[in-house]
């Protein structure tokens, strides 16, 4: 997926929402503790918005975020689908107008820009569908080339070397004999998360790993996302699951 289709995706997976449209808002979401579904729809309009005024003006940094984390609102009204198509149109419509590879803020250490934008909300906006379907009760689907591009986005991201500074025990992952694979069972695809080294090296790839991990495409999203155990419901696991287990409390974003 390139940069326009993350662009258009945002809009696409929003529009989604309107699946939920008879859901409760007061309805808990499992995979967001302590979160209605009416917070879950606040957090991702207000961050749609949010994203949308740091593409527009070009920021050089950080914008305050609050509304974004300040969830509380009116629950018993019916899901705003048109609220948050608004706000995913918005900015859909900012990243096409600044286009890619336009310099803007971004938790980056370094680059990233309205790629990095793009990208990351078309994903978001997936993983936070997955939330509100979770919560209604609803079975969650998305594109295989949907959910490709979402799996290899999460390798990348928790590969990077910035994540030691804002958390040096994640160091505790690295040492020999750490491998971890992961296989689709309906697609032809695979990942390899490489902790032997100084840093992590994950992404695209098949190996023998110290423990594996096979799945349906979407399982294996909402596994590593961890909106679902690693067991169960044709998710296997061979190997060394002590090693999974300890990698599963050092990940997580999103």
């Amino acid at each position: 997926m390139d940069f326009h289709r993350h662009a258009a995706e945002i809009r696409v997976q929003t529009a989604l929402f309107g699946d939920l449209a008879g859901a409760d808002l007061r309805a808990p979401v499992p995979s967001c503790p302590g979160w209605s579904l009416g917070n879950l729809v606040r957090h991702v309009g207000y961050g749609h918005r949010w994203a949308a005024e740091i593409i527009r003006t070009r920021a050089t940094g950080f914008l305050p975020d609050d509304k974004m984390r300040k969830l509380d609102g009116d629950d018993s009204r019916p899901l705003p689908v048109d609220w948050l198509v608004e706000g995913a149109t918005e900015l859909s419509e900012a990243l096409r107008a600044a286009g890619p590879g336009t310099t803007v803020w971004t938790p980056l250490t370094s680059g990233g820009g309205t790629d990095f934008w793009a990208r990351r909300f078309a994903h978001e906006t997936v993983m936070h569908r997955a939330d509100a379907t979770l919560a209604a009760g609803i079975p969650f689907t998305v594109a295989t080339e949907v959910a490709l591009d979402t799996v290899d986005e999460w390798m990348w991201l928790d590969s990077l070397a910035q994540h030691f500074d804002y958390n040096p025990g994640k160091r505790a992952l690295l040492a020999p004999g750490r491998t971890l694979a992961f296989e689709a069972t309906d697609a032809d695809a695979a990942w390899f998360v490489d902790l032997t080294g100084e840093v992590i090296v994950s992404g695209r790839g098949r190996g023998a790993a110290a423990v594996t991990v096979r799945a349906p495409l979407t399982d294996l999203l909402l596994a590593l996302y961890r909106r679902k155990p690693f067991s169960g419901n044709g998710i296997t696991v061979s190997g060394d699951t002590a090693l999974l287990e300890f990698w599963l409390t050092h990940i997580g974003f999103g």
